[in-house]
Formats: C-alpha cells, sequence, structure tokens
C-alpha cells in the first residue's frame, strides 16, 4: 500500500474513534487486579544505590495506576516481571522506583541510572516506550532506546533486562534486535500522543523519585 498524507489521516482518524469508544466503554481506571494482580507500594525516597549488582528500572508517573497496558495492550504487571526476570537471570537485583518529576523516557532512564549502585538504569514509559541508559552520559544519549512501543514484545522486554544486566557487569552485549515497521508510527501515533499527554498529566515538578515495592499477585 503507498503511504501518502491521506492514508495517515484516515488511519489517526480511526486511531482516535477506537480510543474513545475504549475510554468510554471503561469509564475507570483499572484495580490492581484487573492488571494481573500487580501491586506497586511506595517504601519510601529513592536514594543512590550502594550495591554493585544492581539494575534500576525506573517506570513512568501514571505506570500501573492510571495506564495499566501499553500501547500494545500489553499488561503492565507482566512488562515489569519480565524486565525484572532478564535482570535476574544474569544474577543481579532489579530495583524499581516511580520516577514522577518527568514523563520525558530519555530521562527517567538517565535518572534510574544515577541512582544505580551499578551506574545502569532502564527507563519505561507506561506506553511502552523503553530506553536503556548509563549514569556518566548525557539524558539525550543512551546505551540502547527502544522507541516502537507498538512492536516491543514480552520476549524483547525480558532480552531487555537482560542486556542491562549485563552491561552492569560490565560487558558489551549485543544490542538487542527488534522489528521495525514503517507503518507503525502512522499507525500508532496518534495514540501514542494521546497517551503521552495523559501520563505528563501525572508529573509532579521537581517531585523525589520513591522506591517502590513490587508484587505479583
Amino acid at each position: 500500500m503507498q503511504i501518502n498524507e491521506n492514508v495517515i489521516r484516515s488511519i489517526i482518524e480511526e486511531v482516535i474513534l477506537n480510543l474513545s469508544k475504549e475510554n468510554a466503554e471503561s469509564g475507570k481506571c483499572c484495580t490492581a487486579e484487573e492488571i494481573n494482580g500487580l501491586s506497586l507500594t511506595p517504601i519510601g525516597e529513592a536514594e543512590v544505590g550502594k550495591r554493585k549488582d544492581e539494575v534500576v528500572i525506573g517506570i513512568a508517573p501514571a505506570f500501573g495506576i492510571h495506564q495499566t497496558k501499553t500501547i500494545c495492550k500489553i499488561p503492565h504487571a507482566d512488562v515489569l516481571r519480565e524486565l525484572m526476570a532478564g535482570i535476574e537471570e544474569e544474577g543481579l537485583k532489579a530495583r524499581v522506583i516511580r520516577v514522577l518529576k518527568t514523563s520525558d523516557v530519555s530521562f527517567m532512564a538517565h535518572h534510574a541510572a544515577t541512582l544505580s549502585g551499578s551506574g545502569i538504569g532502564i527507563g519505561i514509559q507506561s506506553k511502552g516506550t523503553t530506553v536503556i541508559h548509563q549514569k556518566d552520559l548525557f539524558p539525550l544519549s543512551n546505551v540502547e532506546l527502544f522507541p516502537q512501543a507498538p512492536l516491543i514484545d514480552l520476549e524483547i522486554y525480558r532480552a531487555i533486562g537482560r542486556n542491562a544486566a549485563r552491561y552492569a557487569k560490565g560487558e558489551s552485549p549485543n544490542p538487542v534486535p527488534t522489528m521495525n515497521d514503517q507503518m507503525a508510527r502512522p499507525k500508532y501515533q496518534a495514540i501514542a500522543a494521546l497517551l503521552h499527554i495523559k501520563e505528563t498529566e501525572y508529573v509532579v515538578q521537581g517531585a523525589k523519585s520513591q522506591n517502590l515495592n513490587v508484587e505479583f499477585k
């Protein structure tokens, strides 16, 4: 199919229409039980870690509360479980924090890295966009970037966790292979923008990040 302005416009209009229908049908945010039993309990301010064997996962302000699935409908519980499992497969520990001061995935990931005892962090937006970062890089630089959230599945999230742990151990792994679809951007850009706007509503300027106790029920 030839991609032109009319095709892109029709896709965006369809996405907005479908999102409006979903919002009208749902009527409210999901509870923890409705997202596969994910419980995220704040347990104090997130500080710089002392453990060299940890990778910090920085989740976005709305993650698991006001938004409960990625842009392609993967429950946040499953996403977080796979990221943590990938880290643990490499013999390291995962620490999860909620970043409240920004909804920008690069800045979330860099902030997570600066708090990580290993200097490696992962940032993830509610819609699923993910970054692996290192504390001594500039925020808009990164170790690995996964911008096409609609094409990230659970296997990739687990691989992201593994690679982050490998960087934390001082290794130089091959980048996580990802799919590429030229239609993903026009098909999802409207809903991605809406989800990001919704995420940003919960940003608290200057707020400290929170350590989270994570439970899968």
